[in-house]
């Protein structure tokens, strides 16, 4: 119990990582290509590690969120990702919430649109801001990402007694062929969550420093961190093996539309595993995507609000009006791109997957850059392993992106 006090920002980003890019991606990577994806979730996972630690250090050493590091480095680079975060913000918090509205159609509100299921799932998640505050956000947080770990490794332990329902010898698509390589880096992008996410951890320790009126302990931290980005590599690895176990070799294709998507999920499990574990199946789904739901639209507003605040302090001495501002702004924008793009949604969070990875370098070698910043104490700076697997990381992603764009604009099917 002692270590579960420590518990906030950190599992608030596993809560944030686990929707989209496990729910989804991770699922998809097992029952497209198998277990050919495995080796490359854990190295993506190994070389964004750094980077998301960082802002947890970065934050207990200084007492600045990493916004406030980047305005250090120079005002052009809190603008770029000011800029870069408006795009994909505004997108994925329609995109997942449009998914969570899907599955709320499994209690019983299949009358009721997903435009609709989805503005009430992001009003119902903006109250809970708004009225509970940090706290509230915190509490449910937490209870979400502990639903969700009991109910996911409960239906993956049915699936692996059960076996397989791809019959022998059956192999399927190779992820290693120029038509499945945009999937490869959609599945990297979002594994286990965009780097620029990285920022929000940082805020959210801001905050509950603020409002404990006392400074969060470097072992504090690492023990928070290290608890979140665990939970989020271990769910990343329980949701693949949910898609090889219960999809691959089925032949069914799963679709792009997430209100398509979610329900070919929850018939797929409980026709595999059984009716009576249907609920398990919906409720870890729904769990999944309601953390991420709540998450992205407090820290998306959020991280808006202290950038404008550092770049040109719209409501001086105001953050929390200036945040609940953006949060309503940012959700009648999300409802706006659901009701009018819902059947192209998908194709949207495609290309924000895609730009995320592409921009994973330049937040990689910030994070990098803040870290060895002349506030930061020598003795929290990278030494030894962790700065190796860091600049490789840099190197990795940088690599990985050049890569992607020769095979976008010379290889890729879609360009004639």
């Amino acid at each position: 119990m002692v270590m579960w006090k420590y518990l906030g920002p950190g599992v608030l980003l596993a809560g944030a990582a686990i929707g989209g890019s496990h729910l989804v991606t991770s699922t998809q990577a097992g029952a497209n290509y198998g277990w050919s994806l495995l080796g490359i979730l854990l190295l993506i996972n190994l070389f964004k590690y750094p980077f998301f630690l960082f802002a947890h250090r970065y934050t207990s050493a200084t007492g600045e969120s990493l916004l406030q590091g980047y305005m250090r480095l120079g005002r052009p680079y809190l603008i770029l990702y000011f800029i870069m975060s408006l795009f994909t913000g505004i997108v994925n918090i329609a995109g997942v919430s449009m998914i969570t509205g899907s599955l709320a159609t499994n209690f019983g509100f299949s009358n009721i649109s997903i435009p609709i299921l989805s503005g009430v799932i992001m009003l119902i998640c903006i109250l809970v801001i708004v009225v509970g505050g940090y706290p509230l956000l915190k509490s449910f947080g937490k209870t979400i990402v502990l639903v969700l770990g009991v109910s996911t490794l409960i239906a993956m332990v049915i699936s692996l007694v059960n076996g397989p329902v791809a019959p022998d010898g059956f192999e399927g698509d190779s992820p290693w062929t120029i038509a499945s390589f945009g999937f490869v880096i959609m599945f990297m992008g979002w594994m286990p969550a965009p780097i620029e996410v990285s920022v929000w951890p940082s805020l959210w320790m801001i905050t509950q420093e603020q409002l404990q009126k006392r400074t969060i302990k470097m072992r504090e931290a690492m023990i928070d961190f290290h608890a979140g980005y665990g939970a989020s590599v271990f769910l990343a690895l329980v949701f693949l093996v949910l898609g090889k176990m219960i999809i691959y070799g089925s032949g069914t294709v799963l679709s792009s539309q997430g209100s398509v998507f979610a329900g070919q999920l929850i018939d797929l499990y409980a026709a595999t595993i059984g009716l009576w574990a249907a609920p398990i199946i919906i409720v870890a789904a729904f769990s999944a995507m309601l953390s991420t739901s709540l998450t992205t639209i407090d820290a998306y507003p959020r991280s808006f609000a202290s950038a404008m605040a550092l770049l040109f302090n719209p409501l001086p001495n105001n953050y929390k009006l200036l945040h609940h501002i953006l949060l309503v702004v940012s959700g009648l924008l999300g409802f706006l791109i659901i009701s009018s793009y819902v059947d192209r949604l998908g194709d949207m969070l495609s290309l924000a997957m895609i730009l995320s990875f592409l921009a994973a370098p330049v937040y990689a070698w910030l994070n990098y850059r803040v870290m060895f910043g002349e506030n930061v104490d020598d003795i929290y700076k990278p030494a030894g392993w962790l700065r190796l697997l860091s600049l490789g990381g840099i190197v990795f992603l940088a690599g990985f992106g050049l890569v992607f764009l020769f095979w976008y604009f010379f290889l890729s099917p879609s360009v004639s």
